[in-house]
């Protein structure tokens, strides 16, 4: 992993410096918006408009790079979410900021797609599994990184802004400035969603209800601890707590995930992750214990976006794999779009609890569709199964079609064939 890191190491640098800016404003503007004194459901709309944004660019953004070319595409999108960082302070109005929000969502879409296209390229067959996992780290690093800084100046001045605006146009310089050729791209025709839905339907309704619990997590956590009271520090700890446990459990559910039929680890998973966020929503816990629910929440929702993708990859074949990738990204963005507008409403309807019980209830969904889905089908031969490959949910189509042509199994048809 040492030589992949040495090989990529300017666009994994400006990539965590992405995530550092990022990581910043999806919590900065949580608690800045209890400053301001925005209602819950205010700050859903706001947070559901960066999701909403990043489903408009995973779509309209390839053809922008077909169109201009990736340096041309990165630079103006790059440019745009500096400008935007900065206008969250100077406009602390919440149809503003979800305006605004549209259009960083749109911008940081475009920017993983480019960013992810050149990592792609630099990669090689034989290092190309190491490389997702180590974008993979990164990623999670510069979000868990990010939380720290929040504690570094006052949440309701404009320095926190400023500082992600500069994190991000720093991470343009070693991206931009990289000996890497910028890449050839092309998009392969898309699979219809219901021929996407009859090959895996737990794989499509499990994204789509993932969806929705990720954006809970990484678009309103702060807006719950706000109003809970939660100091800033703890806010950024609590955060940085979920994101901490996804990147400690993405590799045993992994390992455990080619050993076994993945239907049943998802429901396993998933279940523990509603009995875990169950735990938020019943009881009083201090600080410390609330700290352990995180973790185990994050630890254990993270990974169920890649067993999904691992499972449905497990049916497909392997003409339909880089299509069956954008039906799948659009599932998640309207599942992620819905998810604060929904968890808004039950907030005010049942108070604070609602966060947890929101994630509780969609984790529990999962387990029944999974239980009902294993009385449908047989499951692939674990032999047959392709390998699972780490993932977050920001990544674009391009790290998922990678991720799919590296689960292929090695000998044979595989799971490709077994499965149908």
């Amino acid at each position: 992993m040492f030589k992949v890191f040495l090989a990529s190491w300017a666009l994994l640098l400006g990539m965590m410096l992405l995530m550092l800016g990022n990581g910043i404003q999806g919590t900065l503007l949580g608690i800045r918006g209890s400053i301001e004194g925005f209602a819950t459901w205010q700050m859903s709309v706001v947070m559901s408009a960066y999701f909403a944004g990043f489903l408009l660019g995973s779509q309209i953004a390839p053809g922008m790079i077909q169109r201009v070319g990736h340096v041309r595409v990165f630079a103006a999108l790059g440019s745009m979410v500096s400008a935007v960082l900065v206008l969250y302070a100077a406009a602390p109005d919440w149809m503003v900021w979800s305006g605004l929000r549209v259009v960083i969502g749109f911008c940081f879409a475009g920017v993983y797609v480019t960013a992810e296209s050149w990592l792609n390229n630099a990669a090689t067959n034989e290092t190309r599994g190491q490389t997702l996992s180590l974008y993979m780290i990164v990623q999670m690093v510069g979000i868990i990184a990010a939380q720290g800084l929040l504690n570094l100046a006052d949440p309701g001045g404009y320095e926190l802004f400023v500082i992600a605006s500069v994190l991000v146009s720093l991470a343009f310089t070693p991206i931009l400035l990289s000996i890497s050729p910028a890449p050839g791209f092309s998009t392969a025709k898309s699979m219809g969603l219901m021929k996407l839905f009859r090959t895996s339907p737990l794989g499509c309704v499990g994204i789509f209800i993932m969806g929705g619990v990720y954006s809970a997590l990484f678009g309103m956590a702060a807006v719950w601890g706000a109003l809970v009271g939660l100091s800033v520090l703890e806010i950024s700890t609590f955060v940085a707590s979920i994101y901490l446990g996804g990147l400690l459990f993405q590799y045993p559910i992994g390992a455990l995930s080619d050993r076994m039929d993945r239907r049943q680890l998802i429901i396993g998973v998933a279940g523990l992750c509603a009995l875990a966020a169950l735990m938020g929503a019943a009881l009083s816990l201090p600080f410390a214990m609330l700290l352990g629910v995180a973790l185990l929440i994050g630890g254990l929702a993270n990974p169920l976006y890649s067993l999904l993708l691992a499972h449905t990859n497990d049916f497909l074949q392997a003409d339909d794999m880089a299509g069956a990738s954008g039906g799948l990204l659009f599932m998640n963005g309207i599942g992620a779009v819905a998810g604060p507008l929904v968890l808004g409403w039950m907030i005010d309807v049942v108070g604070p609890p609602g966060f947890f019980l929101f994630i509780t209830i969609l984790c529990a969904l999962l387990v029944a569709y999974g239980m009902w889905r294993m009385t449908r089908r047989a499951a692939p031969e674990v032999a047959d199964q392709g390998s699972y490959t780490p993932l977050t949910p920001s990544a674009s189509v391009v790290t998922l079609d990678a991720a799919f042509e590296q689960a292929q199994p090695d000998e044979g048809e595989g799971a490709h064939a077994t499965a149908r």
